[in-house]
């Protein structure tokens, strides 16, 4: 199988006749799913999405895919496709049409809804065109059929694109349900035709690959939710995705089953709702549904609250609740249910939701005992399968952690792709179709962009590492004034430190030895601010290491008088 390696050069130019795909995002992690598939000077964007912050990326509030790529190219990009309207494929959009508002917006009815609400919150009013299972539309030099897929969001595709180079197959997230509750299966038949006239490359959804079997059928959740619900005395307040409608059609179905009220709690969540009720995705019974103003009137026991949340996220409505930094307050009898999966990397967000809820006197119920959430990600058995059906030339795994993507290619290897066949490509390489045969050529640079509030791409892996220093070691800050004629220092040096456990008589002792260093940095012509400055940094960072064992950041401030 091929890997991708740190000493990957800059691709060549793109052959005549050969198609090019390159991950900006996805590849080596859960989210951020960006495909750019280049033919003929032309460009197809596949997929457009966010990944959200872990605890070493304090202050971040998203993470893009990087543009760099495409960024001098945009002209030359036919549309972007979605597949599914979930945040890790069209959060981004927003961010890329920034940049070229009019590039055409592709994917089915609910998606494009999901992402016209998004865009306009950021006064963007895109191009965009519906597409469904079954239909075939040319973009440029792309001929795309759309296929339905089965996932924890309606209206899921697959998309198939033909070009002269071969056919590329992108899965996007599936899974394979065969008794959904809406009753959309993913069109195996499509997929066997599809492999009956030949698959030359297969970008295949790995997140599960390493879960043995099949998951398990959306339909084993009503009777759970059914007999959680049977067994809370008060309030039930369930936690998922904001796009997940097949959960809330459970919720509100098990509502109604024991005469409770349901309200949506979160802006994405009402938001969200609202558009799938609208277009018919979201079958919501008479009088089950109220604001959130009128739940707070009704006896506990009557009242289901439906936020987000469920992935730890600190500003959603359940993690406020968890700390007791919300109008919604819970207590002992209240349940919570968390009606979703760990996504890799959140773990401990969620626990620390899941304790602090338990804290307050709270029942929590999670997929870790109860069955309240499938996943929406085809395990390793689905995984083979679709590969027997669809025999495809060359296999790409994405969407996933490394060890998942290996997992995949790995099962590609077990149905009879040959191991030089599996693309193992993280985000950035290349990997090129020629006649028929796929194969890394190079890399490109590849990075993560940051969301920090209004700045885009402003906070830098050296600030965020700035910012783990502050959050872990604290800082000191060192003033003193020097002679701007003689170099003498005239006032301090003084010291104040803050988020470390000493106090600050404790750095009385360096003040010495940090005088003399001043003065003999002086008394060597050192007359400079900024020299004397980093004089101060290296003097005391050697002796709070030494002394207090620790790394605070060091600001030293020199002034001249």
């Amino acid at each position: 199988m091929s890997h991708p390696h740190p000493e990957l050069t800059l691709p060549p130019p793109l052959a005549a006749g050969a198609l090019r795909v390159v991950a900006l995002g996805g590849l080596g992690e859960v989210g951020r799913n960006m495909s750019v598939l280049e033919y003929d000077g032309r460009l197809l964007v596949v997929d457009c999405g966010v990944l959200f912050p872990e605890d070493s990326q304090p202050g971040v509030d998203l993470i893009l895919p990087d543009f760099d790529y495409i960024h001098d190219r945009l002209a030359e990009v036919e549309a972007i496709i979605l597949t599914h309207g979930h945040e890790d494929h069209i959060g981004a959009v927003p961010y890329l049409l920034r940049l070229r508002p009019d590039i055409p917006v592709v994917g089915s009815q609910l998606t494009l809804a999901f992402v016209e609400a998004k865009l306009k919150e950021h006064r963007i009013t895109p191009f965009t065109f519906a597409v469904k299972e079954g239909q075939r539309e040319r973009f440029g030099a792309f001929d795309c059929e759309f296929v339905a897929v089965n996932h924890s969001i309606p209206d899921a595709l697959a998309v198939a694109i033909r070009t002269p180079a071969g056919t590329v197959l992108n899965t996007g997230d599936f899974k394979m349900d065969q008794l959904p509750l809406d009753g959309r299966i993913t069109d195996l038949r499509a997929f066997a035709r599809l492999g009956e006239e030949g698959v030359d490359l297969f970008m295949v959804d790995s997140t599960n690959a390493e879960v043995p079997g099949f998951v398990a059928g959306e339909r084993e959740i009503g009777p759970v939710l059914d007999r959680v619900f049977s067994e809370s005395a008060r309030r039930i307040v369930v936690a998922s995705f904001a796009s997940h409608v097949h959960r809330v059609q459970q919720v509100l179905d098990a509502a109604v089953l024991h005469e409770r009220k349901v309200a949506f709690v979160g802006r994405s969540m009402v938001r969200n709702m609202a558009i799938a009720a609208e277009l018919g995705y979201l079958r919501v019974p008479e009088g089950v549904l109220v604001d959130q103003k009128e739940a707070g009137t009704l006896p506990d026991d009557e009242v289901v609250l439906m936020c987000t949340g469920s992935q730890g996220e600190p500003m959603a409505a359940l993690s406020r609740i968890a700390n007791n930094d919300h109008k919604i307050k819970v207590g002992p009898g209240d349940t919570i249910i968390l009606a979703s999966s760990l996504i890799p990397g959140n773990e401990n967000a969620v626990f620390r939701v899941i304790n602090g809820l338990t804290r307050l006197g709270a029942r929590v119920v999670h997929s870790g005992n109860a069955k309240v959430h499938v996943s929406g990600h085809a395990s390793a058995g689905e995984l083979v399968y679709v590969y027997n059906v669809l025999r495809p030339r060359n296999v790409m795994p994405i969407h996933g952690e490394v060890r998942h993507l290996v997992a995949n290619g790995a099962l590609a290897v077990l149905t009879g792709v040959p191991p030089e066949g599996v693309m193992l490509a993280e985000d950035g390489v290349v990997v090129d179709l020629v006649d028929g045969r796929a194969a890394i050529v190079g890399a490109v640079p590849c990075g993560y962009v940051y969301v920090d509030g209004s700045s885009v791409g402003g906070v830098t892996e050296a600030e965020l590492k700035d910012r783990r220093i502050l959050g872990e070691e604290g800082f000191v800050s060192i003033f003193a004034v020097v002679s701007s004629t003689d170099g003498s220092v005239l006032a301090g040096p003084q010291i104040h430190a803050r988020g470390v456990a000493e106090e600050d008589k404790v750095f009385h002792e360096v003040l010495p030895e940090l005088t003399s260093a001043l003065e003999a940095a002086v008394a060597s012509g050192t007359m400079d601010p900024h020299q004397l400055q980093q004089v101060v940094r290296r003097v005391v960072g050697r002796w709070v290491a030494s002394r207090l064992g620790r790394r605070p950041m060091i600001i030293p401030v020199i002034v001249e008088a």
